[in-house]
């Protein structure tokens, strides 16, 4: 095996199972393979927000001077993207070698392709020597393969319902399996407004140093700005964050707390801080690209980020028709996602996705009849994701908006070719 498609392929043939959470068996082959890291460690946890929490973390940090590795998953287009050093993707053959590394230190151990990845990944970084990594905790948080490293700062963003077989069927039991990422002794920063009590609890139980929107840490704005304040730092005057949406504040709030958390040893001046927040980039969260029709991508695929999604396209102004590409994995609860935001879709396109993990479009179409109350709507289903936004394009009128959302894979199948620019029909010099 020589290329990182050789090792992926390779990786995905070693265990019966796409998950199985436990630390055992990833931690004996770190132990192996001697992984540690000599810089400040920052882990993200959450339902949602953990990548446009890292990319803030990733974007300040860069305009602060620091080299940063950050870690994420899964990627929207390629397998590099899950690695990004002083904020480019990863090469292939610069990862290979710690795929090599992780096959000789294994042994007979089976380990599932994101364990096999993750370590891949942690020792490149470790080898990298930034000056602070950043890693996005996969499934939960406790018994995910990321928390086999001990994190200087923990962020839980957002707590919801999702991933329910693995982690629990409340809140309070997900929180939980979040909670697991915290340390004692050591900042976790909690930027869900409204808690679940087992987060606090668990905080407590292990003595980490909790920071709680409300008393460690405060936010505050109107039209034009905002401002942020925590245990004696505040800043204000801020632009609201590149990343669009309401909830991206919610993000932006919690990221500012871990920055402020790791002054001691992460120096950072307010400049870098307006500088990073104002230039952050990440494809594929609620990302407007302009044009005629204008078109949406979000990588929204549960109820709580259907939810936000549905109030951001609430906030963009009156469109006469919203046509939306949509595929989702198979264990999603679809119910409280089309009641959501069925009221604002007039033409629905259903897609098959490349991966037997998913829902099949068919089975879409007929789960959103179901429980579909307007006559007014239309749904058509599609093999792929750029067939299905290439019907939305043809029967898309130039005022009109195309929403692409779900899975990363609905969204990365429309950005395979890079970003689609839409481009109304031109209208005839008679019309």
């Amino acid at each position: 095996m020589k290329t990182l498609e050789d090792w992926l392929a390779h990786a995905e043939r070693l265990h019966p199972k796409n998950i199985e959470l436990g630390l055992d068996r990833v931690r004996a082959v770190a132990q192996r393979l001697g992984l540690a890291f000599d810089c400040p460690v920052i882990t993200v946890a959450g339902t949602n927000g953990k990548g446009s929490t890292c990319a803030m973390l990733e974007s300040i940090m860069t305009h602060a001077g620091y080299r940063t590795a950050v870690f994420t998953s899964p990627h929207l287009v390629r397998f590099e993207e899950r690695l990004r050093l002083s904020g480019e993707a990863v090469e292939g053959a610069v990862l290979a070698p710690f795929f090599e590394q992780v096959e000789q230190g294994r042994g007979e151990v089976a380990l599932t392709y994101f364990e096999f990845t993750t370590l891949a990944i942690l020792l490149c970084i470790a080898a990298a020597r930034p000056d602070v990594a950043i890693l996005e905790v996969g499934l939960g948080g406790r018994l995910d393969a990321v928390n086999i490293v001990d994190a200087d700062c923990a962020v839980i963003t957002s707590i919801d319902l999702d991933h329910m077989e693995f982690l629990g069927n409340d809140r309070e039991s997900i929180g939980f399996e979040k909670a697991g990422v915290m340390r004692a002794g050591r900042p976790a920063i909690v930027s869900d407004p409204v808690p679940p009590q087992s987060v606090v609890d668990h905080a407590e139980a292990i003595g980490a140093d909790l920071w709680r929107v409300g008393r460690d840490f405060n936010v505050m704005g109107d039209q034009q700005q905002w401002g942020w304040s925590g245990r004696g730092r505040r800043y204000s005057g801020l632009a609201y964050p590149a990343l669009r949406g309401a909830n991206q504040l919610v993000n932006a709030a919690g990221v500012l707390a871990a920055i402020e958390s790791l002054r001691q040893r992460l120096p950072i001046t307010a400049q870098a801080v307006r500088n990073g927040l104002a230039m952050v980039e990440l494809p594929g969260r609620f990302q407007i690209v302009p044009g005629e029709p204008a078109l949406v991508l979000d990588v929204a695929h549960n109820p709580h980020a259907v939810a936000a999604l549905a109030e951001n396209l609430d906030a963009m102004g009156f469109y006469p028709t919203t046509h939306a590409v949509f595929g989702v994995m198979a264990d999603k609860d679809l119910a409280p996602m089309f009641a959501r935001i069925g009221p604002m879709i007039d033409r629905w396109y259903f897609t098959d996705l490349p991966t037997a993990r998913a829902a099949r479009a068919d089975d879409l179409i007929a789960r959103w009849q179901a429980q579909n109350t307007r006559k007014d709507v239309s749904a058509s289903v599609h093999g792929a994701p750029m067939e299905a936004l290439q019907a939305a394009i043809e029967r898309a009128d130039p005022a009109d908006r195309i929403v692409v959302f779900g899975s990363f894979f609905t969204v990365g199948g429309v950005l395979e070719h890079g970003t689609p620019r839409l481009g109304a029909r031109h209208l005839s010099p008679g019309s």
